[in-house]
């Protein structure tokens, strides 16, 4: 079932998209405040449909809207949408303070009041004190906190993440997906987060977008997409 009209964050409605010879097809309606996993097999087109809510990507047709508003035409810094990529986007030679305060001002005009949101994103994010720091001396997850801190103080509605923690290890993905769940919890957004992890799923996700050849296959609770072994292509991905 889809949430109630005022209740939805985004909805996509006849989106398609060509790619060579591979035609996307989306229709979905996102629910505010949920964490939405977006999952399937590898070309099934998880970080397209992230783009055409970012306003990375055109759709041939169809419609996106977010928070009610049509958004087609619209540039991608014009929309209610902050981005985490898997490779986190950092400049290299700007410290971490400074990657932060992009989020505030591209053209970085931060005055006291703006610094203090980047200190206290660093703190939120377990980084107190690493603002002059450069991103090449940090670890691997201690960037994705950084373009985590980035994201918070843009404080838009939609955070969409793709493949934020692939890159990292096991015990690091944990402390991720428990530090998002914590600024969920705190902010409320309204989360949509690509990942090839049956353990991300069962972790973070309230419900399941599951893309197969390029359309939505399921969308469903995550208890019950949890729960199939009727469907070939979820099994595989659930290591059935």
């Amino acid at each position: 079932m889809s949430p109630p009209e005022t209740d939805i964050a985004v909805r996509l409605s006849g989106v398609h998209l060509q790619f060579g010879k591979t035609r996307l097809r989306f229709d979905c309606a996102i629910g505010k405040g949920q964490i939405v996993a977006i999952t399937g097999a590898s070309g099934s087109g998880k970080s397209t449909l992230l783009n055409v809510i970012a306003g990375f990507e055109t759709p041939d047709a169809g419609k996106v809207e977010i928070l009610g508003d049509d958004v087609g035409g619209r540039d991608p810094a014009e929309r209610p949408v902050s981005v985490i990529f898997q490779e986190h986007n950092l400049f290299a030679h700007l410290d971490v303070a400074t990657n932060i305060g992009l989020g505030i001002d591209p053209a970085l005009k931060l005055g006291v009041k703006e610094k203090a949101k980047i200190a206290s994103a660093l703190l939120r994010v377990g980084l107190d004190g690493f603002g002059k720091r450069l991103p090449p001396t940090l670890s691997g997850g201690e960037r994705q906190r950084v373009a985590l801190a980035r994201a918070l103080v843009r404080r838009k509605p939609i955070l969409l993440l793709d493949e934020p923690f692939a890159a990292l290890d096991p015990g690091l993905r944990a402390g991720m997906a428990n530090l998002l769940l914590d600024l969920h919890r705190q902010e409320g957004h309204t989360i949509l987060i690509v990942t090839h992890h049956p353990d991300d799923v069962r972790l973070l996700a309230d419900s399941v977008l599951f893309l197969d050849g390029g359309h939505t296959l399921l969308h469903e609770p995550t208890a019950q997409f949890l729960d199939h072994s009727d469907i070939s292509a979820v099994a595989r991905f659930l290591g059935r």
